[in-house]
């Protein structure tokens, strides 16, 4: 696994041994980081990558303009790729690796009503493919807390998954599938007049 564009382009990511992990193919990266630049989200962005694996894409992020990254995941063999891979690109001072459960790490962060509230302008999620839709309902309605109107949620799961259910205040502005990879883009709704 490499990456693709920016400041680290042609950078190999190391990658957790075993099938636990699922890294996303360079055709579907690149057509989502094409979104995303025509988004404009990524330039000094604060990225949340939640199921991380190696980090291919907070890495990417980073790589292509975004200020910080924290990578969440329960494995420790994700966990050790993910810090070798900050140390060899020397993005350890912009890396932040936290080991553990998801929803624990959403529950455990300052919410919006606090002055010092994480809020992320992008957040990759990539949870395993068996995880089931309530499970990602319910952790789209913890993340809700820690985005802004101009934040969007990245969501891949597999092309024959249901579009994810959005938990109230947060809407699917746009799937796109590739092959057996669907990807929904996700923000918080509008206020209506």
């Amino acid at each position: 696994m490499r990456i693709i564009a920016g400041a680290h382009k042609g950078a190999r990511l190391s990658s957790p041994s075993g099938a636990n992990t699922r890294p996303t193919s360079d055709r579907v990266k690149e057509s989502l980081f094409s979104m995303l630049e025509g988004y404009g989200v990524l330039q000094a962005a604060n990225v949340l990558d939640l199921f991380a694996g190696s980090g291919g894409l907070g890495f990417e992020a980073m790589s292509r303009g975004a200020a910080q990254v924290d990578f969440v995941d329960s494995s420790l063999a994700s966990i050790r790729s993910l810090q070798a891979n900050a140390d060899k690109l020397g993005l350890d001072h912009s890396a932040d690796v936290h080991a553990g459960d998801v929803l624990q790490y959403l529950a455990g962060l300052p919410g919006s009503e606090h002055p010092e509230a994480r809020i992320f302008d992008l957040v990759f999620m990539d949870p395993p493919y068996p995880l089931g839709e309530d499970a990602v309902t319910q952790i789209l309605g913890r993340l809700a807390a820690h985005l802004d109107m101009e934040s969007i949620v990245i969501i891949e799961r597999a092309a024959r998954s249901p579009e994810p259910t959005m938990p109230v205040g947060l809407e699917v502005f746009r799937s796109k599938t590739f092959g057996e990879t669907a990807v929904h883009f996700v923000q918080l709704v509008g206020e209506t007049d």
